[in-house]
This record gives C-alpha cells, structure tokens and sequence, in this order.
C-alpha cells in the first residue's frame, strides 16, 4: 500500500497517512462530505498513521493537550474533575491521563502521565499524581472496550444537567445524529467513582458498540479511536444536551417537538459516524489552539 507524507505542525513528527490517499474505497461516507477536483487526486485525509511508534506517541500527547485546552475554553473544567485517557501505543495496558489538579486550559504535551494496569504512574510521562476516580472509570472501560483508544469525561454543565433526568437524548437536530444508536444511559449514581464496581456500571452502560453514555446525576462519557474523535463527540453531546434542555422548556410550555424521523436519523449517522470523520470534525479547533498558544500546547 502507498503512502502520501506531510510535515507536522511539530517538526519531529512526520506521520503518514492511512490509504492511498486514506481510505479509497473502505470509508466512501468520509470521501462523501466534501468535493475535491474531477480527477479524484484531492481527497480527504483522516487519521495519520506511523511507522515510529515514538513519534505516535508524541502526537498522541500533543493531540490530548489540545483536546484539553478545548475542554477549558468550553467551560468543562469543575476543580479536579473531568479527565482523558488514551492507550498508549508502545507499552500494553498502560495508558495516558491529566495530572491531578491542572486546569485543562493549561495543560501542555509534556504534561501527561504514563500509568500501568493497576493506575500507578511510571516512568516515561510527566511524575505527577493522576485522579483516582478518573482512574477507575477510565481503566474500566478501557479493559471492557479494546476497541475505545481514547476515554473523554467531564461534568459539564448542560451534559450534568440533562443527566439528572437518567433519560438518553431525542435527534432534535441533525447535530445530535451524530450519536445516533451510539448513547447509552447509566441509571444509577454510584457517587464518586473511588472503586471499580462504579467503573464497571459505567461501561456496561457504555456496551459493545456505544461511542457515548449519559451518567445519571454525573455527566458524561466519550469514547473514540483517537482523542480528537472523543474530544469532538464529547463536546457534540453536550451541544445535543444543551439543545435538549432549551426544547424541553418549549415543549413545557406547549410547543411540540419534531423528532427525526429514524430513517433520516440512520441515514445522516450512516454519512457522519466514522472515526476518520470524527477526527476530522476536531482538526479546526486543534489548528486554533496550536495558533492560540504560540505551539506551547505541543511542548
């Protein structure tokens, strides 16, 4: 298979992509959403691939300081709450999270911790403490989803409110369709998540093939293949609650709601909902941070 090269923004990195260019004929519905020449030489290009698994890791870094930075920007950060986790690419069974403590608006590549199976931090990453709680509903899913790369919670303020009706969100809009078929719902609050039996209920909620659960009187919880695909559907759920909670008012008031129809859902999710696309859809906000921040973020 041929391979097409690009420079990263960070210089020590030169990812190649997936396809020829990616994806040719196994991901049509990415290619579909936007229009190159009539000769079919521009396409689009989705998740980067690499031959140094290093150099992955490094971009996997800068890929979840930028995420973070577009958590604080949104407003999600409450004290120590809220964190990401990404399965780190050389050591199995160890994985990526946020020091304990740090607003995400500050948080830099060279920020993240390395920690093991057992959520204990080693060596590689940044020697700083991690949250516990994060940690047991971030090991669990993870160990209940070989599939999830990346793990994105917050308590965000319209995802926490809507979670305290314990119901999954209506496709009010053609936004919402992104998480179409893909939300679960985790009915019953355990309390801070300090032991694994909370994390377990979590992804068990999360199920085989969810990309997204509303956590009842909690928040919310993302998964994707890379961290910008859970960092964006992370902030389309919010947006879906956001909405929600404005239609619920109307609907209180006598305004009658439109529901998608499921056949329009199916076929607006059949169109959005891959992870090349997903990726793709976080790729304007990671630009913007990088610019904002002179490139700390990647440091």
């Amino acid at each position: 298979m041929s391979t097409t090269t690009t420079t990263s923004i960070h210089q020590t990195l030169v990812p190649t992509w997936e396809g020829n260019p990616p994806s040719d004929a196994v991901d049509q519905p990415f290619q579909a959403l936007a229009r190159g020449d009539r000769n079919g030489v521009l396409k689009l290009r989705g998740i980067p691939s690499f031959k140094d698994p290093y150099a992955k890791r490094q971009w996997i870094r800068e890929h979840m300081a930028a995420a973070f930075r577009f958590f604080g920007k949104q407003g999600y950060g409450e004290g120590v709450s809220g964190h990401i986790s990404v399965r780190d690419p050389i050591l199995p069974h160890h994985f990526w999270m946020n020091p304990f403590a740090m607003h995400f608006s500050l948080i830099k590549a060279s920020d993240m911790v390395l920690v093991d199976s057992s959520g204990y931090v080693v060596e590689g990453g940044n020697q700083a403490m991690i949250n516990e709680a994060g940690f047991m509903i971030h090991s669990e899913v993870h160990r209940a989803r070989p599939d999830a790369v990346a793990v994105a919670h917050a308590h965000s303020i319209h995802g926490k409110t809507w979670s305290g009706f314990g119901k999954p969100i209506e496709m009010l809009t053609q936004d919402a369709c992104n998480l179409y078929g893909k939300v679960g719902v985790h009915a019953e609050h355990g309390g801070i998540a300090l032991a694994q039996e909370e994390g377990r209920a979590i992804a068990n909620a999360l199920g085989k093939t969810n990309t997204a659960a509303i956590l009842q009187n909690h928040g919310s919880i993302t998964l994707g293949q890379t961290v910008d695909e859970a960092a964006f559907l992370f902030y389309s759920l919010e947006q879906a609650c956001q909405s929600q909670l404005l239609a619920e008012a109307a609907a209180a008031n006598g305004v009658v709601k439109k529901i998608i129809p499921h056949d329009v859902a199916q076929f607006t999710a059949d169109s959005v909902q891959t992870p090349n696309n997903f990726y793709l859809e976080f790729q304007p906000d990671f630009d913007l941070i990088v610019a904002e921040s002179g490139g700390k973020v990647l440091q």
